[in-house]
């Protein structure tokens, strides 16, 4: 492992705060759709609970009593501070970013976080500019309340950071983390004002969602993700049915997803979504760097490629030399 550490150019004078008198504290700003949590937020109160201090959870929605109940509920939260109002309607981060400063005025949080999908990787650096403080992104470790480890170059290396910044704003890796549970008793939850005078920044259109009855993709506990090796969208259906029976999410690699073959919201790897399940079969995926990323924390890893010297073979369990076109329909005839 390459160890690196790395200070923070800002100064803990400069926020006229000490991060050695300072309570810890961590504000989790919970991604959920109204109606339930995102699973990945579940991991974000396991990375909090190892900060120390309590723990607080804002939701922030338009009608979001759901997720809010079932926060509450959930072993380690001491506090949940609720904002409902209509600007929150697709959790633009031009809307919630002063919902968030304003919690963290009003309470003085030490950590505020969130996990490394695309709500956390839109809001929290928006957050951190605005607190004056360097975001630090994909956390997989958390060794002290200002030392955490990260890994950089699509995972080649790994990085301890120790912040010195007296608010520290940061993503976690939901697979580096395991899935809090649900606790005995509930919180009540605390109403907290909704800001606003950002409604000139961005407006809230609408949305075109694609509905699947498959898992998602990154709490599945099994994935089937294809590559460019299966030369078409109309191909994809090989994986589609092998993933229905085994009640898989089907997901991609970078390469199949530029060449149109399936939409983005289906990649895998470090530009795209991270997951871990207990099994992910790779389908003529090669095994690029920055799709290992995305995957390689797999319990086992099963790789069919007609290439045997495809780098995927390098970190799989289980690896197939064959065709895909003759394998995959075996497969799943057998399964």
């Amino acid at each position: 492992m390459l160890g690196q550490v790395l200070r923070s150019s800002r100064s803990v004078a400069r926020q006229g705060l000490s991060t050695s008198v300072r309570n810890a504290s961590t504000l989790i700003v919970v991604e959920h759709n109204d109606n339930e949590l995102t699973p990945a937020t579940l991991h974000s109160v396991t990375a909090a609970k190892k900060l120390g201090g309590d723990v607080a959870c804002l939701v922030a929605g338009t009608n979001c009593g759901p997720a809010v109940e079932a926060i509450s509920k959930i072993d380690g939260v001491n506090k949940v501070l609720v904002a409902q109002h209509d600007l929150y309607k697709g959790f633009l981060p031009e809307m919630l970013t002063p919902v968030v400063l304003n919690a963290q005025n009003q309470f003085n949080f030490s950590h505020i976080i969130a996990t490394a999908t695309s709500f956390g990787k839109n809001l929290l650096p928006r957050v951190a500019a605005k607190l004056d403080v360097a975001p630090i992104s994909d956390i997989t470790e958390i060794q002290d309340e200002n030392t955490f480890v990260r890994t950089i170059y699509a995972g080649n290396a790994v990085t301890k950071i120790k912040s010195n910044d007296a608010i520290k704003v940061m993503t976690v890796r939901a697979t580096s983390f395991e899935a809090a549970a649900e606790g005995a008793a509930g919180v009540t939850p605390e109403n907290v004002d909704a800001v606003t005078g950002a409604e000139d920044l961005a407006k809230w259109e609408g949305a075109e969602l694609t509905k699947s009855d498959r898992p998602e993709l990154t709490s599945a506990k099994i994935v089937v993700s294809g590559g460019r090796g299966l030369k078409s969208g109309e191909n994809f259906d090989l994986l589609y049915k092998l993933a229905d029976k085994m009640n898989a999410a089907v997901g991609a690699s970078r390469a199949a997803v530029d060449a149109g073959y399936v939409p983005n919201d289906m990649q895998v790897g470090q530009t795209g979504k991270m997951v871990a399940p207990e099994l992910y079969i790779a389908v003529a995926i090669s095994g690029a760097i920055q799709h290992l990323a995305g995957m390689k924390d797999s319990k086992t890893i099963v790789a069919i490629n007609k290439d045997a010297e495809a780098p995927i073979f390098q970190v799989s369990d289980v690896g197939l030399v064959a065709d895909l076109f003759k394998a995959v329909p075996e497969l799943t005839d057998k399964v």
